[in-house]
Order: structure tokens, then C-alpha cells, then sequence
């Protein structure tokens, strides 16, 4: 599957020299490489109502972080998937009396023309499920031969989670204290709750409310995961192996995905915060079962966008959508700039007023760069640097160009040269052009 267009990026002097990111798995700040290589996988879209604001979240939150890692001259490896067949794709079809794969084509070339608007650097493989199945496929295979996955009545497959967890004794041994399983780590291992530290009291709502079906027939464990959906009448499905004819489970899908592209483990994982369980505690409990590897170091999440005080989601129908804003003529620079005044771990809501600001903004930088005092260049991108590398504090890059502008509005006289690095470091590290 193709990508989108990159835009150009503009040089600067000198170079971004700490990144600190909030870590979801230990619960604490660490610190990204700055040099070398880093790889980054970002769960992509699910393509039936694209592009939202949530979705405009995530992918410009990860959008500054390779512009952060590139600043500071980290050659970075980025690979996002694409859900393109899963059971809302197919209930959005069949409800809108539509091909789900026209469906999918549609809003997937729609969110690739929203991300090009938005100035989000591409990454370098967009993969799609349906395309990945070839590769899922042995994989499965693997795991139901290693006694980490099972089959129920029906066929269906599924991941044996505790056995994953407790199967390799030699990693680290497990213990049962007041409902939740307490890890003592011998060596790097998986367990059920690693990624998202909950208990499985904690577990069980969110699987069922998040596409997991606990109470299936035949299940050793409720929180166990669908790794291969057999053929039903009526649904799409491809050739099995020994599976039989179906399609994958949704966390295998990234599973196989980034391991395809990606070392193990692979820097960052990023999504948004409602994929914490349990898509990325599967994702990377399957890469543990197929590897015995951890599946990413380090795991990013953005918070959840609602509208008006209000929860924002596709069954309530108030979406905001990017597409819908460019089309009403707001410029994606603006679209960008109201979402970036939110730090990208918070909850927040949508508003006219959050818009009105952020182009209200948008023009106060444009006007002054017309009289920029000389030597602020370079003070001002230090800021920026200072704000990207401390957990992408977005808002503070924000605010460090409103105290900028209001003093270049007092310039006396005017640096063409400060203008242009301004200019080109907004670019950069922001991919706001001025």
C-alpha cells in the first residue's frame, strides 16, 4: 500500500541534543535515543470515518516526535498499518449498502490527503491487514505449534495469554497478590498486564468494550484474543494453511506488521490511549510468544478528544472531521495549531474557540515576522528544542513563539536572517509553514 507524500523540511543550525517521552509500561519519563538509528510503529486508521480529530491527534503527535529524533539526526524507521478489513469496516458497509473494500480505498486515500494537508511526515511502510495476511498467516501457525494458541468449536484460534505469560519459566515466575499478577523479573519477559498495568478485574470491562469477546465458548481464559476468525457466509476471508479459510484478529495484525519491518524490539510504540488494552498488551504479548523478544522499548499514548464537553466517536455522530474542515476552507496550518495546543497526553475538547485561537495565532506569527529584531533566531529555536525534548510539551513550543512575536511586533528594525530561520524552524520542527 502506498504512503503519502512527504513534505520538504528545512535545515537548521545545530541540533536537538535530549528527547524525553512519557513511557506508558513503566509509568515514567525516559530518555529516547539522539543518535544512531530509532524505529517507530504507530497503529494506523481502521478506514470507515477518516480523518477525526482523534485520529489528527495521534498521528501529529508522532509526526513531532520524527520531527524531533530527524532535528537531532536519529535516522528513523516508521511503519504505520492499516486495519483494512475488521468487523466496524464491514458493519459501516453493510450498513451504508457499499463494497467494504470501495469503503476502505475511499477513506484510507482520504485520511492520506488530510495527513499531506497536515504536513505529517509519511512513513516509509503503510501496510495494509488485508495485504499482511500472507505473513500473518505461518505466524499463527507458529503459535498454535508452540502450544500458545488454541482452537474453540467453530475453528477459530485463539492466543493463550497465560500461557504465554507463565510458559517460559527459565524468563521470570509469576505470583498472585490481591487479583493482580506481580512479575519478578530473572531476564526481559511478557506478562498479561505488563504493558498496561492493570489487573484483570481492571481488564475484563475494557475487553469486552474494546472488540474482545470474553465470554466465547470455549475460551481457557476471557481475556484471551482472536488470532484467526474462521470463513463465515457472507464475509470476506482468504486461505489459511491449517488454519482453514478466514481472516486475522486485529492485535496480530500489528504484531506481524512491525516485526516484518521493525528490529525487536523496535523503539517506540505509539497510539492513541484507548489501544493501550488490550491492542498493544496483545500485540506485544504475541510478539513475546513468536520471539521471545520484547516487542517495543518504549510506549507512547495520546490522550482522547472529545467535542464540546462531550465524548467524541463515531457512534454518536459528532465527529469533527479533517477533511470537512479543509473543505469549509480552514487551513490545515490552523487545523494543526489548535491541536498542538494540547499536550499530546492530555483529554481535551474540540471547540470553535480552540480553532479561532489557533488562526487568531497563526496570523499574529505571520505579522510578525515582518519586523523581527536581530539575534532572536536563535534564542527562539533553542526554546523550541528545549520544549520538543521535554515529553513534546507541543503547547510550550507554542507559547515560547507568542512571547517571540510580541517582541518582534516592537522591533525597531528587521532581520530578514532571524525571519527566515524562524521561519524555517516553525517548519521543521513544528510543520507549520509561515
Amino acid at each position: 500500500m502506498r504512503s503519502w507524500q512527504e513534505p520538504a523540511r528545512s535545515p537548521l543550525p545545530g541540533r536537538l541534543a535530549s528527547l524525553e517521552i512519557f513511557d506508558t509500561m513503566s509509568g515514567s519519563r525516559q530518555a529516547l535515543p539522539v543518535q544512531g538509528e530509532a524505529s517507530l510503529y504507530v497503529c494506523g486508521i481502521t478506514p470507515y470515518d477518516a480523518t477525526h480529530m482523534g485520529h489528527a491527534a495521534t498521528y501529529l503527535t508522532f509526526d513531532l516526535l520524527g520531527r524531533a529524533w530527524r532535528d537531532a539526526g536519529v535516522t528513523v524507521r516508521y511503519v504505520q498499518n492499516v486495519t483494512d478489513v475488521d468487523d466496524p469496516l464491514l458493519e459501516r458497509a453493510e450498513r451504508d449498502g457499499v463494497d467494504w473494500r470501495e469503503l476502505a480505498a475511499s477513506q484510507t486515500d482520504l485520511f492520506r490527503a488530510d495527513m499531506e494537508a497536515l504536513r505529517v511526515l509519511p512513513p516509509q511502510h503503510y501496510i495494509g491487514a488485508v495485504e499482511a495476511i500472507e505473513w500473518i498467516v505461518p505466524e499463527v501457525e507458529r503459535l498454535v505449534a508452540e502450544g500458545l494458541a488454541y482452537s474453540v468449536p467453530g475453528g477459530d484460534i485463539y492466543f493463550d495469554a497465560m500461557a504465554a505469560s507463565s510458559g517460559r519459566s527459565d524468563a521470570f515466575s509469576l505470583s498472585l497478590l490481591t487479583g493482580a499478577w506481580w512479575p519478578v523479573l530473572l531476564s526481559e519477559a511478557w506478562w498479561l498486564g505488563q504493558v498496561s498495568g492493570l489487573s484483570e478485574a481492571e481488564m475484563l470491562p475494557l475487553f469486552a468494550e474494546r472488540g474482545g469477546d470474553p465470554d466465547r465458548e470455549g475460551k481457557r481464559n476471557p481475556l484471551d484474543p482472536l488470532l484467526w476468525r474462521t470463513a463465515r457466509e457472507g464475509e470476506p476471508h482468504w486461505p489459511g494453511g491449517s488454519l482453514g479459510a478466514g481472516r486475522p484478529g486485529w492485535h496480530i495484525e500489528c504484531t506481524v506488521i512491525s516485526r516484518r519491518f521493525l528490529p525487536a524490539p523496535f523503539t517506540v510504540q505509539g497510539g492513541g490511549s484507548d489501544l493501550i488494552f488490550p491492542h498493544h498488551e496483545m500485540s506485544a504479548g504475541h510478539a513475546w510468544g513468536l520471539s521471545g523478544k520484547q516487542m517495543a522499548s518504549y510506549y507512547a499514548h495520546t490522550g482522547m478528544v472529545g467535542l464540546d464537553g462531550e465524548k467524541m466517536s463515531k457512534s454518536k455522530g459528532n465527529l469533527v472531521l479533517v477533511s470537512a474542515l479543509r473543505a469549509a476552507g480552514v487551513e490545515p496550518a490552523a487545523i494543526r495549531l489548535a491541536v498542538l495546543a494540547n499536550h499530546y497526553r492530555s483529554d481535551w475538547f474540540w471547540t470553535d474557540e480552540l480553532l479561532s485561537n489557533a488562526q487568531e495565532r497563526l496570523q499574529s506569527w505571520r505579522t510578525a515576522l515582518q519586523t523581527v529584531q536581530a539575534e532572536t533566531a536563535l534564542p527562539l529555536l533553542a526554546e523550541l528544542r528545549a520544549a520538543l525534548g521535554n515529553d513534546l510539551d507541543a503547547p510550550a513550543a507554542l507559547l515560547a513563539l507568542d512571547r517571540w512575536a510580541a517582541a518582534s511586533r516592537q522591533a525597531k528594525q528587521h532581520s530578514a536572517s532571524d525571519a527566515e530561520l524562524v521561519r524555517r524552524a516553525v517548519d521543521s520542527l513544528l510543520g507549520v509553514s509561515l
